[in-house]
């Protein structure tokens, strides 16, 4: 649930998502990614296309 909440937070620019705690981290990246289709908000160390 908290990674949901803090995904949204990243799509809508309200969070960076190095700021994101690190226990979800993984989770939100997972979801930005397979979920929403946004892998240049996900750096690549979490599989996204973003540059960190």
């Amino acid at each position: 649930m908290m990674a949901m909440l803090f995904a949204q937070r990243v799509i809508l620019g309200k969070t960076e998502f190095n700021a994101v705690p690190a226990k979800l981290k993984a989770q939100v990246a997972d979801i930005l990614v397979n979920e929403c289709g946004l892998p240049e908000l996900v750096p690549a160390e979490f599989g996204g296309t973003a540059e960190a």
